[in-house]
């Protein structure tokens, strides 16, 4: 199996495959908007919400990079920043799951039809390249969505039986 390859089924892992955890399309398939900004009590973690604007901001920034758009990529003056919401509203909580999904997709496209050479070339502004970032991508996606279904359990969002 060649890296591409197992990258692919990685980077499917984390947004709609089933696999060892699962991914965040299901995840998030019944949080609410209520769900979505809750924060335990003693202030020590991030909302879902806060989650996935965080997840938007790595993988829409580095897809921007990688298309040579810089201009128009997201910015934060450090990691806290990244995890900013927008107005609280339940039309921008639907837009920042679809805005990540979408992005989440157009970066798995990019990896599917990228030539060897792109691959593995230096993208603007990262110190590696798209396999590598990607794979870095789905490992920290991975652990965020562990984070999310921790904060559904301690809602009680979480099934009690799951394919999963």
């Amino acid at each position: 199996m060649d890296a591409r390859t197992l990258l692919l089924q990685q980077w499917a892992s984390c947004l709609d495959k089933e696999d060892w955890f699962p991914p965040l399309e299901k995840v998030l398939e019944n949080i609410t908007f209520e769900q979505a900004i809750w924060k335990p009590a003693d202030g020590t973690m991030n909302s879902i919400w806060e989650l996935m604007c965080h997840l938007l901001f790595y993988e829409k920034r580095f897809l921007l990079r990688f298309l040579g758009e810089t201009e128009n990529e997201p910015q934060a003056e450090n990691n806290n920043d990244t995890f900013r919401l927008p107005t609280e509203t339940l039309e921008n909580w639907k837009e920042t799951k679809q805005e990540c999904f979408y992005v989440h997709r157009e970066l798995e496209k990019l990896l599917a039809t990228s030539e060897h050479e792109d691959l593995y070339r230096q993208v603007p502004g990262e110190d590696h390249s798209l396999l590598l970032e990607l794979k870095s991508l789905a490992m920290h996606d991975a652990y965020h969505i562990g984070q999310i279904v921790l904060l559904s359990k301690m809602q009680g969002a979480w099934a009690g039986k799951r394919s999963f």
